[in-house]
């Protein structure tokens, strides 16, 4: 037998995954896209952690400024919101859960929301604010849309689905090759320079990654691309038994208030003339929110409570709990006359909105306490340390006026991972077609621009 028929079948056969050098060239990469982005979701996502804290403290001055004394009847301190917006219509009654709390009403004009402070017992307005302008609303929509909008959601979408694949690489440059818990499972902190940022990148990411993924994709139906392919496909399905409680992309605040705001397929427009059908036309009846009150008070629901008036004089009111963790959010339909026709619960949902249910909850440190604040809090902080430790990594490298990009592997890229990027491109649609516009790129540009090569 000759030398070559002797040679390994190894040495000409297809890799199934790719080298070390190509691994690190993906994770580079990816990361000088999601830093910024990464950057700033653990800022301001660690703010809506505490946002029913921060809406106390904002709202405290309007709240000390109640007056004691027996409080009027609930439909008169609702006039009165309406005597100060012109216009508008009433959209729903948040009610207060302490004796000395101003009342707050929804007041839809248009397709936007003001909310009304009105002092219980002399029926004055103490404040008026933009709902979309208030500090929760504003972390809100920085955090899932870049306050750009459905735009902002493709483009957060898009970094949530390249931050699984940092994810992945980060774990296969990670993975041991020599036997040792320091630079593997302890970070080095007696290391100095590049070994000590090294450390905390690679073992604290190591440390988070488990959470983080399921961070990324609890948050994938708020977005708009991936959030209404599933929500039309639930529907399609008939699993869908109750209106869904998250938004999906940026949809107007009435149409979020009146319980509309996850209908797929629907312009902004649409939406906004939506809520206004659901409202309470001028000359409809406003009968019964005082015994709609009363009932809502018996029944305690966890707060924050929304009283929502009906379409109709032959509808009926609705009592929700907007509560941050998921599963304890319950809502009832009353009678004008107080009587409760009907009650749906977290366990009426099906199993999917269940599961996406306990995801944002979650996602929101809100499912299992302040056990669940403190991990998601302990996990921004971490992640925002090892994006920073990523950085400085790549400046004390990286040459003046160069990008020093890891230098491109000849081997093939193996059909083990072209699979596992296809079934990632399949599930995240956003993650396929940025694949392929990166392949023709490298296929057409790459001798043009060296970063590429």
């Amino acid at each position: 037998m000759t030398q070559n028929s002797r040679t390994p079948r190894s040495a000409y056969s297809r890799p199934v995954w790719p080298d070390r050098a190509m691994l690190w060239r993906w994770h580079f990469f990816a990361g000088l896209f999601c830093l910024p982005f990464v950057i700033m979701l653990c800022v301001t996502g660690s703010l809506y952690l505490f946002k029913p804290q921060i809406e106390t403290w904002l709202d405290r001055h309007i709240d000390h400024a109640v007056t004691q004394g027996s409080p009027q009847t609930v439909s008169a301190q609702r006039d009165a919101a309406l005597a100060a917006v012109p216009g508008g219509h009433f959209l729903a009654l948040e009610m207060p859960f302490r004796k000395t709390q101003a009342t707050r009403v929804l007041v839809a004009h248009g397709a936007d929301v003001a909310r009304v402070y009105i002092d219980p017992v002399t029926l004055r307005v103490l404040a008026q604010r933009d709902e979309q302008t208030r500090f929760e609303r504003l972390v809100f929509r920085l955090h899932g849309q870049l306050l750009i909008g459905n735009w902002g959601s493709v483009i957060m979408e898009m970094v949530a689905s390249w931050t699984l694949v940092l994810i992945v690489t980060g774990l296969l440059l990670w993975w041991p090759r020599k036997a040792g818990a320091g630079g593997t499972i302890l970070p080095r902190l007696g290391a100095k320079g590049r070994l000590f940022w090294r450390d905390l990148h690679a073992v604290g990411g190591m440390w988070i990654s488990l959470v983080l993924v399921l961070f990324l994709v609890s948050g994938l139906p708020w977005s708009f691309v991936w959030g209404s392919a599933f929500a039309a496909v639930e529907s399609r399905l008939g699993r869908l038994v109750a209106v869904q409680d998250w938004e999906i992309g940026a949809v107007p605040i009435a149409a979020t208030l009146s319980g509309h705001a996850t209908m797929p397929g629907m312009s902004d427009a649409e939406m906004a003339g939506m809520a206004m059908d659901t409202a309470p036309q001028p000359m409809s009846p406003q009968a019964g929110l005082d015994a709609v009150y009363e009932t809502a008070r018996q029944l305690a629901f966890p707060a924050p409570t929304l009283i929502t008036p009906p379409a109709s004089a032959r509808d009926v009111w609705h009592i929700r709990s907007d509560a941050q963790n998921r599963p304890k959010r319950v809502e009832a339909s009353v009678t004008a006359q107080g009587e409760v026709t009907h009650v749906t619960r977290f366990a009426d949902k099906g199993l999917s909105d269940r599961l996406i249910g306990y995801g944002v909850a979650f996602h929101e440190g809100h499912l299992f306490g302040v056990l669940n604040l403190l991990l998601n809090l302990i996990v921004a902080l971490l992640l925002a340390l090892a994006s920073v430790a990523a950085l400085m990594l790549w400046l004390r490298r990286r040459r003046p006026g160069h990008l020093d990009a890891p230098q491109s592997s000849p081997r093939p890229i193996g059909w083990g991972a072209l699979a596992v990027m296809g079934v990632m491109g399949i599930l995240l649609p956003e993650l396929g077609a940025s694949l392929l516009l990166l392949a023709l790129a490298g296929r057409f540009l790459g001798r043009r621009f060296s970063a590429l090569r």
